[in-house]
């Protein structure tokens, strides 16, 4: 068979197949991210029907997914809301980033994979997923909540941590010496903050320029810079997720809300296929000797959400049913766990790390909806059952009596 011929029906056939995925997902009221791994590990090497012709656009198709994960992810803030929740939420940023990077970080070390391992498993199991958890928060009822801004507010800090720790990773994956990564780190900040610069002076500017009434051309405009973006800091070592999240971050007003609703459908489809692709890289023969890990990493590092989005809650007056809301919400892992352990995959440092971030997420991703909804209500009933038993310790005829007073006769 001709194999353009090939291409079309191997690419259709991933099309439709994500399509019903997202159905079947849909209904059943949770993330379709975990069917599209299964489905990339289905079409992958060891699975059940491999892919041929459309293999190599399925990983321009991944990248262009990334980039607009990150773009829309951009378009959700403005660059005043970065630097107010960097000034008044940074407390809860750093223990989040202390309580959940390190977990990573030690299990890669304790594996015997390296430090750059390390680096790349501590961004994997730190940065919560705002995609499952925005969707969770609606499907909840809970946006008018009142911890609902502390959930945001740590992953406003997470998107922001993701401009300076995407560069150093790759730097490290590139094998730069210290001075060269050094390098990277510093075009890295220095761009990130002209654009926040740039955006809170002149983002009405920009996005006048950007403006246009005709949706057609504003997507052409939107999209092109983005990618024209990305390319040009892909090509300075900087990060193309970064690119595109700083274009996202420069926009505001109208033209962000037109673009994120012009934008949506093409996000959601290559997001899909970068889901499908990272299966692709991943052998489900190698995913049971890491699973152990996985489940061990999945349940130390849901605790420690737990314990972040409840103490950041606390910190701000949050009353403690709300605050284990809020550390409930947060467990949920996905698209940039997959964004973070892809860039380590295609770079080829420890082939175990892949299936072990692919089963990690597939556990979190499917948990957190779950911590989401019963974290607080579990939490209400130990403490009520606690308090019961400091109150009545006991049937009667179990209790000790007390000893009488010793009288001491003059």
């Amino acid at each position: 068979m001709h194999s353009s011929a090939v291409f079309l029906i191997e690419f259709g056939a991933i099309i439709l197949g994500l399509g019903l995925l997202g159905r079947m997902a849909g209904r059943l009221r949770f993330s379709p991210i975990p069917l599209y791994l299964l489905a990339g590990l289905a079409f992958g090497e060891g699975g059940l029907l491999p892919l041929g012709a459309s293999e190599e656009f399925v990983a321009i198709g991944a990248e262009i997914g990334v980039i607009l994960l990150l773009l829309m992810l951009g378009l959700e803030y403005t660059a005043t809301d970065l630097v107010s929740n960097l000034k008044t939420q940074y407390p809860a940023g750093l223990v989040d980033g202390a309580l959940n990077a390190l977990p990573g970080a030690a299990m890669a070390l304790l594996l015997g994979w390296g430090p750059v391992a390390a680096v790349v498993l501590a961004g994997v199991t730190w940065i919560s997923s705002s995609g499952v958890i925005a969707k969770v928060l609606g499907d909840l009822g809970r946006l008018g909540n009142r911890e609902t801004p502390v959930v945001l507010s740590i992953l406003v800090l997470e998107d922001l941590a993701m401009a300076v720790y995407l560069p150093i990773v790759t730097a490290l994956l590139a094998g730069a010496g210290l001075a060269a990564g050094s390098a990277t780190l510093a075009i890295a900040l220095g761009v990130a903050g002209l654009v926040l610069f740039l955006a809170v002076r002149y983002g009405r500017v920009i996005s006048r320029f950007v403006s246009s009434d005709d949706p057609e051309k504003l997507l052409l405009v939107v999209l092109g810079l983005t990618l024209l973006v990305a390319g040009i800091a892909q090509q300075l070592q900087v990060s193309a997720a970064v690119g595109a999240f700083l274009v996202g971050i420069a926009l505001s007003g109208e033209v962000a809300e037109g673009a994120h609703h012009l934008l949506s459908p093409l996000r959601d489809l290559f997001a899909a296929v970068f889901f499908v692709f990272f299966g692709l890289h991943t052998d489900p023969a190698s995913i049971p000797p890491v699973l152990l890990p996985a489940l061990a990493l999945a349940v130390v590092t849901a605790a420690t959400k737990i314990a972040t989005g409840y103490w950041a809650a606390r910190r701000n007056g949050i009353s403690s049913k709300g605050a284990w809301r809020a550390g409930g919400t947060l467990v949920a892992r996905g698209e940039f766990s997959i964004v973070i352990a892809g860039l380590a995959v295609t770079a080829g440092i420890e082939p175990s790390l892949g299936p072990l971030a692919t089963a990690y997420v597939l556990i979190l991703v499917v948990v957190g909806p779950l911590t989401a909804r019963y974290t607080e209500p579990v939490a209400s009933w130990v403490t009520d059952r606690r308090r019961r038993a400091a109150v009545d310790p006991g049937p009667a005829e179990e209790r000790l009596p007390l000893p009488e007073p010793v009288r001491h006769e003059r």
